[in-house]
């Protein structure tokens, strides 16, 4: 990995969800998460040509990925929704979030099998104990209304001033009792990453 990668910690969360207020879902729905802190290099300063730090980035992002997956269950066939997201401390600016789009978003595309829809994406600037919602739709589809939602995630000591939080989002499934219509996931046809 890059020296310029230099990681505090990595957090990782997994849910499982038996119900929202309904009948228990069977199998249970798994969301889970993993934020990687870092020091980000270029923090309190302005550098024109941030492009080639996501190369160096994409190891991590696959590191990231296979560690999610794994801490669901190994299995990267259930993985059926994804998204992801960076949180970037004061001393940096949202454009280094950024930096996240493609070793993230790849990486999940990668070690789920080729998916076929966008990874969707959030980024912001904020300080220690900053939470985020990360946008989360269907793998292979995007347009699969059951599975439109979202993952709160922070890190309590993260990130300092000098620091990036990256995160990857995958779930098992859409939302517990989803019944709002739309393109059904058993319909996709995968020809394009919308339908």
């Amino acid at each position: 990995m890059s020296d310029r990668i230099r990681v505090r910690k990595i957090v990782t969360v997994v849910e499982d969800v038996l119900h929202e207020g309904g009948p228990p879902a069977d199998p249970p729905l798994k969301r889970g998460a993993i934020m990687v802190v870092l020091e980000n290099p270029f923090a309190g300063r302005y550098e024109p040509e941030l492009e080639p730090m996501m190369k160096e980035l994409e190891p991590l992002g696959l590191e990231l990925s296979n560690r999610l997956i794994a801490a669901m269950g190994g299995d990267a066939s259930v993985i059926t929704s994804y998204g992801k997201g960076s949180i970037v401390g004061a001393a940096g600016e949202l454009e280094h979030g950024a930096l996240w789009h493609a070793p993230g978003g790849y990486a999940m595309r990668e070690t789920l099998g080729g998916a076929m829809a966008i990874v969707p994406s959030t980024k912001k600037v904020g300080g220690v104990g900053t939470r985020i919602d990360i946008p989360i739709t269907h793998k292979d589809a995007a347009y699969v209304r059951s599975h439109f939602d979202a993952m709160e995630i922070g890190v309590p000591d993260a990130p300092k001033d000098d620091e990036i939080v990256f995160a990857l989002v995958m779930t098992t499934g859409g939302r517990v009792h989803a019944r709002m219509g739309g393109l059904q996931a058993e319909d996709i046809k995968g020809e394009d990453g919308l339908r």
